[in-house]
């Protein structure tokens, strides 16, 4: 069996060649699609929601490379 590093390595490499291949979208929706769906992920959202403002999110999402449409 592979050391933990070596797992963390190869999850790395793995993700960055999927985001260079995906759309922000694509790749968001990748993210959900192999996230484990345990805990409380709404209330996860709502308190970095509670964190950050609008303009600061948007900023985030714009250096993301997101297009954002009014």
């Amino acid at each position: 069996m592979a050391a933990k590093a070596d797992d963390l390595r190869i999850m790395d490499k793995a993700l960055g060649v999927t985001k260079k291949e995906l759309s922000p979208v694509e790749y968001a929706r990748f993210l959900a699609i192999i996230t484990p769906k345990v805990g409380y992920s709404v209330r996860e959202i709502r308190k970095f929601r509670d964190t950050i403002t609008n303009e600061e999110f948007l900023k985030m999402l714009k250096g993301k490379g997101a297009e954002i449409i009014p």
